[in-house]
């Protein structure tokens, strides 16, 4: 062997005393492996039927939630998934209820006197029902009329004042004591129905009650009395129309003050806009405005 090849070697011997190559550290390299599963968390929730899963007994609807100008700022911020929807184009988004559109679900009862989660004052109109939390949609069921007919053909119409909280599936109706009676024996506590939307004759106009603490620097608004559900409120500011956002508690909210006191502007699901002119800011009190939306 000469010099030179006796040097290699023991160069060799010094990097791999055990004669073998480190092939281990190829070994450890990260290999890229199939692509992770990824949740579906797209698509708009459809109304199922709930029967199975429902309450058997009567359950009560929500305690109504109240809310002042100190703790009005987080309820009122719109969330990501449902952004504030400009002032001009045709009939805004309806929501889960839509117009023409048949639901099932199941209705319970409870005792109602109208209040509840949409701020309502109490009631004779003893024709009304809490609304489950899905189809609730923070406040957007709210003053809707729903037609309800049991699986026999029997059918009443009530009116959302209230939210029906968790143990409530979607599609699923929590109806006033007299209004699950026009329906089934009320010892049965629970029985599957189908239901839709409505527009009724017979109403008044709409009134208009800005919420307790408000003034031209920060008010709430909200709108009572209305034929088809509320899809937007706008009042007129100094640079024109603005959309006020909607609170899970039925009221639009101002915190800027912007439109407090100025006209009003409500449009419904179906693209109707009333303007409302002269209502002061006098908290807590219901201004009837002189209009209506039409029946659709």
């Amino acid at each position: 062997m000469s010099a030179a090849a006796a040097v290699i070697v023991a160069a060799l011997a010094l990097l791999f005393p055990d004669g073998k190559a480190d092939a281990g550290r190829a070994a450890a390299t990260p290999v890229a492996e199939g692509p992770a599963s990824v949740p579906h968390t797209g698509g708009t929730p459809t109304p199922s039927h709930s029967a199975t899963t429902a309450q058997a007994t009567p359950s009560a609807g929500r305690t109504p939630r109240t809310a002042s100008p100190g703790t009005a700022t987080t309820a009122a911020k719109p969330s990501a998934a449902d952004p504030p929807r400009g002032a001009t184009g045709s009939a805004p988004p309806a929501g889960r209820i839509r117009p023409g559109r048949t639901y099932e679900g199941v209705a319970t009862f409870y005792d109602s006197d109208g209040t509840g989660a949409c701020l309502y004052d109490r009631s004779d109109d003893v024709l009304t029902g809490a609304m489950n939390s899905a189809d609730y949609e923070s406040a957007k069921a709210c003053g809707a009329f729903v037609s309800v007919r049991a699986a026999d053909g029997a059918s009443v119409t009530v009116r959302i004042t209230n939210e029906c909280p968790g143990e409530c599936r979607p599609g699923q109706i929590d109806l006033s004591a007299q209004a699950f009676a026009k329906l089934a024996d009320p010892t049965k506590g629970r029985i599957p129905i189908t239901w839709k939307l409505v527009s009724p004759a017979g109403r008044g106009p709409m009134s208009i009650r800005y919420k307790t603490g408000s003034s031209r620097y920060w008010c709430g608004i909200q709108v009572i009395g209305h034929r088809n559900p509320v899809a937007r409120l706008e009042v007129r500011a100094a640079d024109g129309w603005r959309e006020l956002p909607r609170t899970d508690y039925n009221y639009f909210l101002s915190e800027t003050g912007a439109g407090c006191g100025s006209a009003i502007r409500v449009t419904d699901i179906f693209g109707q806009r009333l303007v409302a002119d002269g209502v002061a800011i006098r908290p807590n009190a219901v201004q009837p405005t002189g209009v209506q939306f039409a029946r659709h």
